[in-house]
């Protein structure tokens, strides 16, 4: 019985080792006889890829390294403060400590990918046309598309396809520049890194500059506004009580309002220091061609040998 075992299992496994190898050089055969297809197929994809790499235009991206400014004037009396007029600071608008410079930079950077900010910065700087109207003419160098702006007349004169508006809206601006706009927040170090990544180079400098200029000045004039506001709303609590220690209480976050104000206009970087300003890029981002160029001919070699292997089946079954 062992003899016959035995027998058996290499009865059986000697066929399927012979038909490995025959399917193996079956397919050798196949590709053998359909070389010239799969050359030409590679070859075609191989050119289509570099024509299609030499056809993208070069981007550039520039980043600057920013890092959140501490609020001092809110951390050094809100802690002694914090336990007893948490309600009455909430009621005023008032931060009274916990981490207030990860609140403030939470807030400043959904401001910075806010809708309303991104549309007043591009209001500001007249940044519209620029971005929208845009095209590439060589490496490095935009100039504006006349299919879709007149210069001369200034007009928007694109055709788009609904639900678009031949005018750009501030939700396609808004959307557009989310696509260009990276920003990075590395919470080990707690430094943030804003990029964009265009076509003209030295636009990607201004825009970065003016990017966080603006956004210093937007937090800081927030900031003034809510003091100001909690300012008010202290006064007119402290002319409406009469104990001694509530009175205290409300000269301290008066205090330190007035210290917030003070600051706030003292200091140029409200929310972001910048460690590494913007530069001018001197080479591209992207495209990366060599790798477009390998793929598109690697992806040509494949579809080549599936189209051999299939071409080879159909004309056996044909034939039977």
């Amino acid at each position: 019985m062992k003899v016959t075992v035995k027998n058996q299992q290499e009865s059986t496994g000697a066929p399927t080792q012979y038909s490995e190898e025959i399917d193996l050089i079956l397919l050798c055969n196949i590709f053998w006889r359909t070389k010239w297809l799969i050359i030409g197929v590679t070859f075609v994809f191989a050119i289509c890829s570099v024509g299609y790499a030499l056809w993208l235009p070069d981007k550039y991206r520039s980043d600057v390294l920013l890092f959140p400014v501490e609020d001092n004037s809110n951390s050094s009396t809100g802690g002694a403060l914090l336990g007893q007029l948490g309600g009455l600071a909430n009621l005023a608008g008032i931060n009274l400590g916990g981490d207030a410079a990860t609140s403030q930079k939470v807030r400043a950077l959904a401001t910075l990918e806010s809708r309303a900010f991104i549309q007043e910065f591009f209001e500001t700087h007249e940044l519209v046309v620029p971005f929208i109207a845009s095209r590439p003419v060589s490496s490095g160098v935009v100039e504006i598309d006349p299919t879709i702006y007149d210069e001369e007349n200034e007009t928007w004169i694109r055709q788009v396809p609904p639900p678009l508006q031949q005018v750009p809206t501030p939700w396609e601006v808004h959307g557009k520049f989310m696509e260009v706009l990276t920003v990075e927040d590395d919470p080990a170090t707690g430094l943030v890194t804003v990029s964009i990544e265009w076509y003209d180079p030295g636009q990607i400098q201004q825009w970065l500059t003016w990017l966080i200029e603006d956004l210093n000045d937007k937090m800081r004039q927030r900031d003034v506004m809510e003091s100001m506001r909690a300012i008010e709303f202290l006064n007119e609590q402290l002319s409406n009580t009469q104990l001694i220690d509530m009175r205290n209480v409300f000269y301290n976050l008066i205090e330190q309002q007035t210290r917030t104000v003070m600051l706030a206009d003292a200091r140029d970087e409200y929310a972001f220091q910048t460690l590494d300003p913007a530069v001018s890029p001197d080479q591209k981002s992207s495209p990366n061609r060599r790798l477009i160029c390998i793929i598109g001919t690697m992806l040509g070699g494949v579809i080549a040998l599936f189209l051999s292997v299939l071409i080879h089946f159909i004309k056996s079954r044909n034939d039977a």
